[in-house]
C-alpha cells in the first residue's frame, strides 16, 4: 500500500521567509528556514505577447547558459506578455522506506524577501532536491537555501531582466551551488556519503531561469508541447561519459564508479575527497532559460523517480487536461505523482507545477471528437516514436 506524503513524517516546505536585523544596517541577515507558509501573489493582468524568443524542442543535446543577443527586444516598451504565477506540489515516499526527497516553493520572491530586495517583478523560486545515502544533504539544502542562493552567493539585484542581470545571475548561481557542495563537506551532522541532486528554476519578469545538478527535470509546456528545461546527469549520458572518463571515473552498469546513478550532485564527499581535487562527480549546475509568451502555460519540476516512468511529453499532456478541466496545480501535482505510481515508480516523487497564466485564460469546456480524435492520434504517434527509437537502440548495441 502507498503512503501518501501528506502524513506529519514527510517534509514539504512552501516557504515563508522572515527578515530580521543582520549584520548591515540596511540589509537583513537570511535566517534558516523552519516555517511552512504557502505565499502566492494576486493574478496579474495577462497582456499580448510578442514571440521573438525561439524554444528549442531538442531534448538530448541542451544548449547550457544560451546568452541572450536581442537585448532591445527585452527592453521594448511593446505591451508584452507578464506572467501570472501560481504554483502547486505534491510529495510521496512511494515504495521506498524512507523520504529523501525535499522541495522549495516560492510563488512571490519580493514579498519573501522584503523590500530590500529588487527583482523584476513577478519573481518566484522554486528548488527540488533528490537526496541519497540518507536524507541529511537534501534536509541541509532546503531549509539553508534562501542564506545560500541570496546571502552567502551575492545574488544581483536589478528591476530590469536585461543581458548584464541574466550574467549576474548565472554566475550567482554557480557560486551557491559550489557553496552548498562546500557546506556539506563542512557540516557534522551530514554524513560524507549523502549526497542531493538539485534542479532550481526562477522567474524574474518574463525571465525563465533553470539552474540543475542531477536527474531531476524541468519540462515547460509551451502550447502543449513538451520542451526540456534541463538535461539529465546520467554517467551513461555522451557528455557526462566523457567528462567522467577524462577525470579518472568509469561507468559500470550506467552507475558512476559503480556507486551513483548521477554525475553531477551535490555532498557525496565520500566520492570528491580530497578536497580541491579533480573529481568525476561535480556540483557544477548547467542553464537553460528563456523569456515567457502567452503560449507557456506551465512548468513542471518533478525527481527523477517521476521521469523514469513517464515522458515529458505524457507529463504534461496529463497536467493540461487537468488544468483545463479544474485548474488546480495542486491536484494536477497529485495527479502526476499518482500515475507514476500507478506505471510502477520505484522511488521517492516529488511534482512542482508552476503556472504562467491566469484563472480565466483556461478552456473549460470538453474537448470536441475532433480533439478527442487527434489526442489519440497524438498518444499513437508518441507510443511510436518510443518503440522506434527502442528498436533503433536495440539494433544499434
Amino acid at each position: 500500500m502507498v503512503v501518501e506524503a501528506e502524513v506529519v513524517s514527510v517534509p514539504v516546505l512552501d516557504v515563508q521567509y522572515f527578515a530580521a536585523k543582520g549584520n548591515s544596517p540596511t540589509v537583513p541577515a537570511v535566517h534558516e528556514i523552519e516555517d511552512v507558509v504557502t505565499v502566492s501573489p494576486s493574478p496579474g493582468r495577462l497582456i499580448q505577447a510578442r514571440l521573438s524568443d525561439s524554444v528549442s524542442s531538442d531534448h538530448l543535446d541542451i544548449i547550457s547558459s544560451k546568452k541572450i543577443s536581442d537585448t532591445e527586444a527585452i527592453e521594448s516598451p511593446v505591451l508584452q506578455f507578464v506572467p501570472s504565477i501560481r504554483s502547486g506540489g505534491f510529495a510521496d515516499i512511494g515504495p521506498r522506506r524512507y523520504m529523501e526527497d525535499e522541495h522549495i516553493r516560492i510563488d512571490d520572491l519580493s514579498l519573501q524577501l522584503g523590500s530590500v530586495f529588487k527583482f523584476p517583478k513577478p519573481s518566484a523560486f522554486y528548488g527540488v532536491f533528490d537526496g541519497h545515502g540518507g536524507p541529511e544533504a537534501a534536509a541541509y539544502i532546503r531549509k539553508n537555501a534562501m542564506r545560500i542562493f541570496f546571502e552567502d552567493a551575492n545574488f544581483p539585484q536589478s528591476s530590469e531582466a536585461d543581458s548584464m542581470f541574466l550574467e549576474e545571475v548565472e554566475n550567482s548561481l554557480r557560486k551557491a551551488f559550489h557553496l552548498a557542495d562546500l557546506a556539506l563537506a563542512e557540516d557534522c551532522n551530514v554524513n560524507t556519503s549523502s549526497g542531493t541532486t538539485a534542479l532550481t528554476a526562477f522567474v524574474f519578469g518574463r525571465l525563465l531561469m533553470v539552474a540543475n545538478a542531477g536527474d531531476c527535470r524541468a519540462v515547460l509546456c509551451h502550447d502543449g508541447e513538451a520542451i526540456d528545461m534541463s538535461q539529465d546527469h546520467r554517467p551513461i549520458h555522451p557528455s557526462e561519459r566523457r567528462r567522467v572518463e577524462e577525470l579518472g571515473g568509469y561507468i559500470d552498469d550506467g552507475y558512476l564508479n559503480g556507486v551513483l546513478s548521477v554525475s553531477r550532485a551535490l555532498g557525496d564527499w565520500d566520492m570528491k575527497l580530497p578536497r580541491g581535487s579533480p573529481s568525476p562527480l561535480i556540483a557544477e549546475p548547467e542553464f537553460q532559460h528563456l523569456f515567457l509568451t502567452e503560449e507557456d502555460e506551465f512548468l513542471i519540476i518533478g525527481c527523477d523517480g517521476i521521469w523514469d516512468v513517464m515522458s515529458s511529453q505524457q507529463a504534461v499532456s496529463l497536467v493540461r487536461h487537468g488544468l483545463r478541466r479544474h485548474d488546480d496545480p495542486d491536484q494536477c501535482a497529485r495527479d502526476l505523482v499518482m500515475e507514476a505510481l500507478r506505471r510502477n515508480a520505484f522511488d521517492n516523487l516529488t511534482v512542482i507545477i508552476v503556472c504562467f497564466a491566469s484563472p480565466d485564460f483556461r478552456d473549460p469546456s470538453p474537448p470536441t471528437p475532433r480533439q478527442r480524435k487527434q489526442m489519440c492520434f497524438s498518444l499513437y504517434t508518441e507510443a511510436f516514436c518510443s518503440l522506434r527509437n527502442f528498436l533503433e537502440g536495440s539494433a544499434n548495441h
